[in-house]
């Protein structure tokens, strides 16, 4: 698996594929009707990827996990993302997909608001699965994208394609939201476990060893991608992970702090504080009052 096909422009996977290139900066396809990628390797993306996948539609690697695709799962790509090719010598794949540079929504308002489509960075075991209504209104999508880009480029190309493609990234929002809900039992188990690191976290000598805790510390622990985790939380409590991270930080830098026995510098320190100052800083923030007023007040 030392093979790195690195492609940077859309014209070169349509080339692996063996599709025509309508357009340089946007494909949209059936990949029933198109060769299967090159077996046992990496593909480096430079440019967005959506694959709406069909039947037996094989396996790939992305992150660190492995999956394998059941019909109506849509996955997303991002620039800068690796996926690796393990599939039967004669594989054939299946479902559609949609290509698209970043230059296609330059200056355009789904070029602005793509960093909130957090999913283009969750792991493939956090695809999104669509129930057959969801998949009618995403292949009714790819239908109006073919379509478009069946037409004579002109002023409005780009501005009606990049207005498609956010009519889709949005309606994949509600359905990652409708899934988060379907998901319920998973969730209230990771809302759990995530409570219960938090609180080992801080009550052991991790902090001094590792510092202040991070998202991604919390979504590694419980083999989540760092968005996946937090959107997940988000939803769930109305609070984001870093929320609940601050919150149980100054709740332990409270208990601490009646202990007169320690300066407020050594219990800045135990909290994972490089610098009091940013304790101090932090506390005020959220208290209104220093550490030291906290304690004669209290």
């Amino acid at each position: 698996m030392d093979t790195i096909i690195k492609l940077e422009k859309i014209s070169q996977y349509n080339a692996l594929k063996d599709i025509e290139t309508q357009h340089p900066l946007i494909s949209v396809f059936d990949n029933s009707k198109t060769k299967a990628l090159p077996n046992h390797c990496r593909i480096h993306f430079g440019f967005y990827a959506i694959f709406l996948k069909g039947i037996h539609c094989g396996e790939l690697k992305y992150g660190r996990n492995t999956y394998d695709y059941d019909e109506g799962t849509m996955v997303f790509v991002a620039p800068g993302q690796v996926i690796e090719v393990n599939n039967d010598e004669n594989f054939q794949p299946s479902g559609l997909a949609i290509l698209f540079h970043p230059d296609l929504i330059k200056g355009t308002a789904l070029g602005k608001k793509m960093i909130q489509y957090s999913f283009f960075s969750y792991e493939s075991s956090e695809a999104l699965h669509l129930s057959l209504k969801e998949q009618q209104i995403v292949k009714d999508l790819f239908g109006k994208l073919k379509y478009e880009l069946n037409q004579s480029i002109d002023k409005h190309s780009k501005s009606i394609m990049a207005n498609n493609i956010e009519l889709l990234l949005n309606y994949c929002v509600r359905f990652y939201d409708r899934q988060f809900i379907t998901r319920e039992n998973i969730n209230t188990d990771i809302l759990s476990k995530f409570e219960n690191l938090l609180n080992e976290y801080f009550q052991s000598e991790t902090t001094k060893d590792l510092g202040l805790p991070s998202v991604g510390y919390f979504a590694d622990c419980l083999h989540l991608s760092p968005n996946y985790f937090g959107d997940l939380i988000k939803k769930e409590t109305g609070k984001s992970a870093q929320e609940h991270i601050q919150l149980k930080l100054m709740d332990t830098a409270k208990e601490k702090i009646f202990d007169i026995e320690k300066s407020i510098s050594q219990i800045a320190f135990e909290l994972g504080f490089k610098y009091p100052q940013h304790f101090n800083r932090m506390f005020k923030k959220n208290t209104g009052c220093t550490p030291n007023e906290y304690r004669t007040l209290n």
